[in-house]
């Protein structure tokens, strides 16, 4: 299995919201393989999808990114 850089953090914040991936793909018209890909990091949504996944969960779109920032 190839190694993917984790870049956002889209299942856990589903997961926070009580929501699954079926659901983010009805409210995108998306197809569920897809968000699953997001999920898991093999592929990433742009900017607007992102944009759109942050106003569905009432959140802010930095919370659906991996920070590369030292905490």
């Amino acid at each position: 299995m190839e190694n993917f850089q984790k870049l956002n953090r889209l299942k856990a914040v589903l997961a926070d919201a009580g929501q699954t991936n079926k659901w983010l793909a009805e409210q995108l018209g998306k197809a569920p393989v897809t968000v699953s890909k997001w999920c898991t990091n093999t592929s990433q949504p742009d900017l607007q999808t992102l944009a759109k996944i942050s106003d569905l969960l009432n959140i802010d779109i930095r919370e659906l990114l991996v920070s590369k920032q030292p905490k």
